[in-house]
């Protein structure tokens, strides 16, 4: 990661603060961005004075569409781009809304996808492309119909643009977590009881019997933005300890 320049998007909590602190300790000059003044503001404090931090809204579209001038202020060229930002929420089918249903799409599907477009004239040759995607994309769990087809948006974007990219020297790969402590589990909606029936169903369903940490995490997208992955492209790599396997 020494002198390479990598941008990550829902760079100020969780995985992607946990992967931008980890490239930042290699050697790597990390921008993130994020949409949360305090996260914005923590992150800053939290990751080195090279550091930079963006307040950019993937849920935007013009925000997603002008990311590549904000972030050529600060680097002429990217080495790697984590495309993490996304949300997650969990409504049963007769409760949800059209906004809902736009508002998860918005910031999970349209706002990566122009996010990279808008960053394909940073993007070097060789560069790699991370997406996050979930486990979710593949397997089923009641009132996450919307997330879940906002995930496999994602698998797909991975596998498509990893062929049309690749003449560019661009890879492109995919992340799916499983069950991770971050934050997000606090914005998924549940009542204290469903969140607590989620939370044992997903740990008795893992081989390992817990949840993983951004800080694993973190240590797969390092490998997948490095040159250590140079001959893996249009993957998706799986980090669920399991759980798709009960």
């Amino acid at each position: 990661m020494k002198n390479k320049t990598i941008l990550i998007t829902g760079g100020t909590t969780g995985i992607g603060l946990a992967t931008a602190q980890l490239l930042s300790a290699e050697g790597a000059k990390v921008i993130v961005t994020g949409r949360n003044p305090e996260t914005l503001a923590a992150a800053q404090r939290t990751l080195p004075a090279s550091a930079v931090v963006i307040k950019s809204d993937a849920g935007s579209l013009s925000a997603a569409q002008s990311l590549g001038k904000e972030v050529k202020k600060h680097a002429d060229r990217l080495d790697g781009a984590f495309l993490n930002a996304g949300v997650a929420q969990f409504t049963p089918l007769e409760a949800e809304t059209p906004q809902h249903y736009d508002d998860m799409f918005n910031i999970n599907v349209r706002g990566p996808f122009f996010q990279l477009q808008s960053l394909l004239p940073l993007l070097g040759n060789p560069s790699s492309v991370v997406f996050t995607s979930s486990i979710a994309a593949q397997i089923a769990s009641p009132g996450a119909s919307i997330y879940s087809a906002t995930k496999a948006a994602i698998v797909s974007f991975g596998k498509t643009l990893a062929v049309e990219l690749a003449p560019r020297g661009i890879r492109v790969n995919v992340l799916s977590p499983g069950p991770i402590t971050t934050p997000i589990i606090n914005r998924l909606g549940l009542t204290p009881e469903a969140r607590k029936d989620f939370e044992e169903l997903a740990t008795s369903k893992s081989l390992v019997k817990r949840f993983g940490t951004s800080e694993e995490v973190a240590k797969l997208a390092r490998f997948l933005l490095s040159d250590d992955s140079s001959f893996v492209i249009g993957a998706e790599m799986v980090i669920d300890g399991g759980v798709r396997l009960t």
